[in-house]
């Protein structure tokens, strides 16, 4: 119990040190806040791993992201934080809690259960790494853009986005299952690592090119983890 309270204690001393670090980058250096929205995605997004590493029970470690829903809805709703959000800002950040939670219930856990913790997290990876640089990228440097559903995208922000999901799942296929963080977890058939990747970044991809408003916070990890599941 020990370890899920330091885990519990480090998870939110985490999270608001993201917040303040962004609040501090918009407000004092004026950063632009479509920058440090990614920044937090990218990092909340990391501490997947900083779960995995602190938690001895997977039904304590769910908690944290699970508790940033309500939390997140509030800092949205309220426009508490020019870091993460702005009038125009969608909900997106409630969304991506959400997916992590729905993520770790289907498939995390431990005490010696048979753990597929590795789909969830490679799932979490390519959303976070792939639509975080796809955005970053895509407003930095995207020339050629798309529309679907009112939404437009850039082939630049998208091929940063396939890249991105694309290495990020396989490493963490390649590495995660049957490893300290997840023990009782199947290895991967290393013939099935680079299809399943490519499946899974190319299902991304299309799911972050086609979702309005922020929903690609859903769209893409849930269809990631369900093409994933379909090797394992």
């Amino acid at each position: 119990m020990s370890n899920d309270i330091l885990g519990l204690t480090l998870s939110y001393v985490y999270a608001t040190s993201l917040l303040i670090v962004s609040e501090v980058l918009v407000r004092k250096f004026g950063w632009k806040q479509f920058i440090t929205r990614k920044l937090v995605h990218i990092g909340a997004g990391m501490w997947v791993w900083g779960i995995l590493f602190f938690f001895d029970r997977w039904y304590l470690g769910i908690i944290p992201f699970a508790t940033f829903i309500v939390l997140n809805f509030i800092i949205y709703k309220f426009q508490i934080l020019q870091g993460v959000d702005k009038a125009d800002s969608s909900p997106g950040t409630v969304y991506f809690a959400f997916s992590i939670t729905t993520l770790f219930l289907i498939f995390w856990r431990t005490g010696g259960a048979p753990d597929m913790a590795f789909v969830a997290v490679a799932a979490v990876m390519a959303m976070t790494w792939g639509d975080g640089l796809a955005s970053l990228i895509g407003k930095t440097w995207g020339r050629h853009s798309y529309t679907f559903f009112k939404h437009t995208r850039t082939l630049e922000g998208s091929a940063a986005m396939f890249g991105a999901a694309f290495i990020s799942v396989y490493l963490t296929l390649a590495w995660l299952p049957g490893s300290a963080l997840s023990p009782n977890s199947p290895l991967m058939d290393p013939g099935y690592l680079f299809p399943a990747a490519f499946s899974a970044a190319l299902a991304g991809t299309a799911a972050e090119a086609v979702s309005p408003a922020g929903t690609d916070n859903l769209s893409v990890p849930l269809l990631v983890g369900a093409a994933l599941w379909l090797f394992v």
